[in-house]
């Protein structure tokens, strides 16, 4: 038993380390080409910094500083890229002019992957609640 453990042991000596990348995430530095600041609407008490901008690899991404918040107390807040600062649903025929993102599961800093790329048309990211069916911000990308 003693050898068996030692040959265990052994093994585990020598296994090479692997590294996990998280494809979600921006792969070596993050390079800004828009940003804005959130605007908050209806008291949600939404703020902070949201950037468009691509990694070293090309691959676009929405970021949301350190300082962004929201209330997230509905569990239902939702990330859109649109035209306007304006939430405008169309669902019997899409909107063109409002790209959904995702939802929104925490405060501070957080990469959203966009693939394929936003088209150049998007300037302003709207947080909308869907619950309550109503904005509570929004940030002009400039």
């Amino acid at each position: 038993m003693i050898l068996a453990g030692s040959i265990i042991m052994a093994c585990g000596e020598d296994e090479p380390t692997i590294e996990t990348i998280d494809s979600s995430m921006p792969q070596g530095t993050f390079t800004s080409s828009k940003s804005g600041t959130f605007v908050e609407q209806n008291d949600t008490g939404s703020a902070g910094l949201a950037e468009l901008g691509t990694d070293e690899d090309g691959t676009q991404f929405l970021h949301f500083g350190s300082n962004f918040m929201t209330n997230l107390g509905t569990g239902t807040v939702t990330v859109y890229l649109s035209t306007s600062d304006t939430y405008m649903a169309d669902p019997g025929n899409g909107n063109p002019d409002l790209l959904l993102i995702a939802g929104v599961k925490n405060n501070g800093e957080q990469y959203f992957k966009l693939q394929p790329a936003a088209a150049s048309k998007f300037t302003h990211v709207i947080l909308w609640c869907g619950s309550a069916n109503i904005p509570f911000g929004y940030a002009q990308l400039q």
